[in-house]
């Protein structure tokens, strides 16, 4: 299922993840197809990081480069695949090498952390507790970032893993697709909750696995459009007039910023920028930008605002993200990290990846 254009990108992730930044850009100037000069280079690679984003993002790697658990995950209240997939992504969002840079083995550890918790006949990476597609999506998605860009004959070395749950990042990452993409088949809304068993859906839940699905996809799996366009009418089911989301389709609350990020986000990737309700959630974000967030959400939201305002208005997130440079500064503990009502590890992950933008160097974050 893995396409030929595996090779091309392996080849464009290696260059990003082992050049300096200035050397990265210098290279994607002289080498990108000319197809790509029709979008503005500024927007799609940037003109630097600030010293301030530095700042808060160093400490943060070298709080989760400290804190790793022996067996490559991090404590918290949301322990699993898909909290170690946020640190996976989270170390890989600056462009230090994922195979000799300072942090390629806690990548390696929590990349074989992630792949041996997973069902080696479902493909499954849940956990028994509540949120467990959450867990699935967010892991997924971390192996489709990982994949072609950490070298798979480096991956097992050293590791202490028994020989029957090892595979490769390609094979998890098919595994995990072909979990996600059964269950989505099985449910009646062509979407996922809890799960993969569960016969009903809701758009948070939904947007972390296709977000999930968009990222293999974008590495070379081979995924149906017809998978998309279910996964997708769903959440244009569940966008109201106004451009607010209902959390499920029989629900009446549909005033979530969180929600209507996530389907921003969503149509964005998909290529639904056309559609009305891509439009009414869009402007809908726009609206709320200055919205209070509360603390109990508060990284997952800006976790999907960012990357919906940088998908759909370019200038609104640039405002948007220096007022979060600042928030963030704040914020930000003596030890490098981020309190969070899931943990210290979620909150320092989640905190890297909402000013992952303006480094530009994970795939799926490009616009």
């Amino acid at each position: 299922m893995i396409k030929h254009r595996k090779n091309i990108r392996v080849l464009i992730n290696k260059n990003l993840f082992i050049i300096s930044f200035f050397g990265f850009l210098i290279l994607l100037i002289t080498s990108i197809s000319t197809s790509t000069y029709a979008q503005d280079p500024t927007l799609r690679y940037g003109t630097g990081v600030s010293p301030a984003v530095r700042s808060i993002n160093d400490r943060c790697l070298r709080y989760l480069a400290n804190t790793q658990l022996q067996d490559g995950s991090w404590k918290g209240s949301q322990k699993g695949p898909g909290v170690t997939g946020i640190c996976v992504m989270a170390l890989m969002a600056s462009g230090e090498d994922p195979d000799y840079g300072p942090y390629a083995t806690h990548i390696r550890k929590a990349l074989q952390s992630i792949i041996s918790s997973q069902n080696p006949k479902t493909g499954y990476m849940g956990t028994s507790g509540h949120a467990s597609m959450y867990q699935h999506g967010f892991a997924t998605l971390a192996l489709s970032e990982a994949y072609g860009a950490v070298r798979e004959d480096l991956l097992w070395q050293e590791s202490n893993v028994p020989h029957n749950r090892r595979r490769t990042i390609s094979e998890a990452l098919e595994l995990a697709v072909r979990c996600a993409l059964t269950a989505q088949k099985k449910n009646p809304w062509g979407a996922w909750r809890y799960s993969p068993t569960a016969r009903d859906a809701d758009t948070t839940v939904a947007g972390t696995v296709l977000m999930g699905i968009f990222g293999a996809r974008n590495a070379g799996i081979e995924i149906s459009n017809e998978a998309i366009d279910k996964a997708l009418n769903f959440f244009q089911t569940c966008t109201i007039r106004g451009g607010g989301v209902s959390y499920m389709p029989s629900s009446s609350h549909g005033d979530g910023l969180t929600r209507s990020a996530i389907a921003t986000l969503v149509y964005a990737i998909g290529k639904r920028k056309d559609t009305p309700e891509y439009k009414s959630t869009s402007e809908y974000i726009k609206r709320r930008v200055n919205h209070n967030i509360g603390s109990h959400y508060q990284f997952y939201t800006l976790y999907y605002m960012a990357q919906a305002l940088f998908q759909s208005d370019f200038e609104a997130w640039q405002s948007w993200n220096e007022r979060t440079i600042t928030r963030l500064q704040k914020m930000q503990q003596q030890d490098g990290s981020f309190n969070s009502s899931y943990g210290k590890a979620y909150g320092t992950g989640m905190a890297i990846l909402t000013l992952a933008l303006n480094y530009r160097l994970l795939p799926i974050y490009e616009r």
